[in-house]
């Protein structure tokens, strides 16, 4: 654990542990800042995906984020107030630490134009062009991980 993490532990969990956490940050990320339709941002994948949840001492949600059966990862959501302090990258390679354990070669996502270079800073290259998705520019990106 490092210094940051001192505030905050991160957790994986299936979605019936991440739902009650989960779910209000994405709204306040998702829909209520980033204008995303409330009937996009949940869909039927949530229940098959392992969930990484940032919580304070408090058990406040901070940070989430998703790993598909398939190696996407996705959904990831940091609280306003604590982004620029290293809880979003602490819950991307807690995300890419499970795709790892349970033996995916990759991971994948389709970032943000804005976020482009913190996936960048975590080993993720971006590929092909930019896309829209809910409102949103987005350019996948991929992370081959060692064997």
């Amino acid at each position: 654990m490092n210094e940051r993490q001192e505030s905050y532990r991160i957790e994986l969990m299936d979605w019936r542990e991440a739902a009650p956490l989960a779910m209000p940050l994405r709204e306040r990320v998702f829909v209520a800042e980033q204008g995303v339709p409330p009937e996009l941002e949940m869909d039927e994948f949530d229940a098959v995906c392992r969930h990484a949840v940032a919580r304070t001492a408090a058990g406040e949600a901070i940070a989430t984020g998703r790993l598909l059966p398939d190696g996407h990862i996705g959904r990831m959501a940091v609280d306003a107030a604590w982004r620029k302090r290293g809880v979003g990258g602490d819950v991307l390679e807690a995300l890419v630490a499970e795709a790892a354990a349970l033996g995916m070669g990759e991971v994948v996502l389709n970032a943000q134009v804005h976020a482009l270079a913190f996936y960048e800073r975590h080993g993720f290259a971006a590929e092909g062009e930019v896309f829209m998705e809910a409102g949103i520019e987005h350019r996948a990106m991929r992370r081959r991980l060692s064997a």
